[in-house]
């Protein structure tokens, strides 16, 4: 389901068969209730031929995929063999997270700080031109902030934008009301510029 060469989700399409789209292109990721072995994401996505379909996706495709875990394997011209790179990501990975640096990071309302954070946190996510709206839960306060960051922020692990914007909110817990508020806020203009390194 992951290519961790690419970068890409590969999802069913009613018209057009398998496609392969970024993280930036889900919009909305629901934990399913009574998976945890693997724990299940339902996933809508904006798909190439216009639709909106739902999809699957596993919490390990999702937050440890990316960062090379899974089997992953390339074409190596040198020897003209597939060969395993999983190892070797993660451990690229493992010792960035060890200098401090976080694969995603977005900043928390309510506490006014950056947090790390994996994509399983993210609830919505949302078109603004060049940028993304993601509605995040904070796995520490359990509140849902806003960002308003690159498609890069969203789809490369260790990337981090140097400015975000903040939607100056505390939003409810509860999913519709969630979505709805999110909505008018996006387009309300009340981002507030911040300029956060996420870096540590």
């Amino acid at each position: 389901m992951y290519d961790g060469l690419t970068g890409r989700y590969t999802f069913s399409c009613p018209s057009r068969g398998d496609v392969r789209l970024p993280l930036s292109a889900f919009r909305v990721l629901e934990h399913l209730d009574g998976t945890a072995h693997p724990v299940v994401y339902k996933v809508k996505f904006a798909c190439p031929c216009g639709g909106m379909h739902d999809g699957l996706v596993t919490h390990d495709e999702l937050d440890w995929a990316p960062l090379g875990a899974g089997e992953i394997t390339f074409f190596n011209v040198m020897t003209s063999r597939l060969e395993p790179a999983d190892d070797e990501l993660v451990d690229h990975a493992a010792r960035r997270i060890e200098a401090g640096l976080w694969p995603w990071s977005f900043f928390c309302f309510p506490e006014e700080r950056a947090r790390p954070m994996f994509p399983s946190a993210f609830r919505l996510l949302s078109p603004a031109h060049e940028q993304v709206g993601v509605a995040v839960h904070c796995p520490v306060c359990a509140c849902t902030s806003v960002n308003l960051v690159s498609r890069t922020h969203v789809d490369v692990p260790f990337f981090n934008d140097p400015e975000v914007g903040v939607v100056e909110h505390v939003f409810p817990s509860d999913h519709d009301h969630v979505v709805e508020a999110f909505r008018e806020e996006l387009y309300s203009a009340a981002f507030d510029r911040r300029c956060i390194d996420l870096a540590p």
